[in-house]
């Protein structure tokens, strides 16, 4: 069994929406509760966590959330994490433990921007095991999901990695 599969059977890790798997591990007890704003008007939980698991020829299709998102390599194969901010700007960060490969084990996806991951490896047999901490924490209803053709119009600069990396 390759280590993917065994990751997936061990921690229990199901499809995501946007690509590869996940389990969320922790969602705080408390929560938020600010009725006045548009964000989060039914409240949210302080933070919440996930494993999240990409296999080599995965990825993280192009999706927003509205709060801050920290990734963590846990281990694998670094990762490509592409930022389409809302200036239209495009950040191509490194999320990994090689830190003289420009890589760092803990990046910031700051909310309302766009983004998608990949695994950035050779081995057929590659992966990423991230965690991902948010907060607010998350919740499916901050979630959304890219339509190709609306980012297409929005950003027509990105137009190779918003075919490559959108699901529609």
């Amino acid at each position: 069994m390759d280590r993917k599969t065994a990751l997936i059977e061990t921690l229990n890790l199901e499809p995501h929406p946007e690509g590869g798997y996940y389990k969320e591990v922790y969602r705080s007890n408390g929560s938020i509760s600010i009725p006045e704003s548009s964000d989060y008007p039914d409240g949210r939980a302080y933070s919440t966590s996930i494993y999240y698991l990409l296999g080599r020829d995965d990825f993280s299709a192009f999706h927003r959330i509205k709060s801050d998102e920290v990734w963590h390599h846990y281990e694998g194969s670094a990762a490509n994490i592409y930022i389409i901010r809302t200036d239209g700007t495009l950040q191509i960060l490194r999320l990994g433990k090689n830190l003289n490969n420009n890589e760092a084990p803990q990046l910031i996806m700051p909310a309302d921007n766009w983004f998608s991951v990949t695994v950035e490896t050779d081995d057929p047999d590659g992966y990423l095991l991230a965690g991902c901490t948010v907060s607010p924490g998350f919740d499916f209803r901050d979630f959304e999901m890219a339509d190709r053709k609306t980012l297409l119009k929005s950003y027509p600069e990105h137009s190779d990695l918003i075919s490559r990396l959108c699901t529609d």
